[in-house]
């Protein structure tokens, strides 16, 4: 069993305080920061810059037929079908 001088000095004897800037996971952490905080102003800058024009509505505008050979509309009227 260690003896109480022993424990006690262990006890009293604090770590040297060490300034923020010197931890390298400290900046391991502002930097991932820092390259997510570029990266996000570089992507806008990008989005900006390559901007798509708006159309207007009626040239976008266009007319889908709803015809019944449309898949969607088979599979709908087999499900229907009555079978004898």
């Amino acid at each position: 069993m260690p003896d109480a001088a022993r424990l006690d000095s262990l006890a009293h004897s604090p770590e040297p305080l060490v300034p923020w800037y010197h931890v390298g996971v400290m900046w391991l952490f502002v930097g991932g920061l820092g390259v997510v905080v570029i990266g996000s102003f570089m992507l806008m800058a990008t989005a900006w810059r390559n901007m798509d024009t708006v159309e207007p509505q009626a040239a976008v505008r266009v007319a889908v037929p709803n015809t019944p050979v449309s898949p969607a509309m088979q599979a709908r009227n087999h499900a229907a079908t009555l079978r004898p």
